[in-house]
């Protein structure tokens, strides 16, 4: 299984965009400033994921919810909880 995820920053509440195979250790590296995009971001929320069978897919993915189109589709898709979090 595969995952694109996106996290927000609690410190910041900017969103990071990611991809992998394996999403609990992924997050942990997240929140232990192992991974140098996120480093001094933390600590995280994890807001969203998609599940694929397919590792090209899931990158895919990930780089279309990088995209502006990307980023509206999330911002409409996640619209409750952002304005319950805002």
């Amino acid at each position: 299984m595969f995952y694109t995820y996106i996290l927000q920053s609690k410190k910041d509440g900017k969103w990071y965009t990611g991809c992998t195979d394996d999403l609990q250790k992924r997050f942990k590296l997240h929140s232990n400033n192992k991974v140098s995009s996120t480093a001094g971001r933390g600590p995280f929320k994890l807001i969203y994921y998609e599940a694929g069978l397919d590792k090209s897919d899931s990158f895919h993915r990930e780089k279309y919810l990088k995209t502006g189109m990307g980023k509206r589709y999330l911002k409409n898709r996640l619209k409750r909880f952002l304005f319950l979090t805002g």
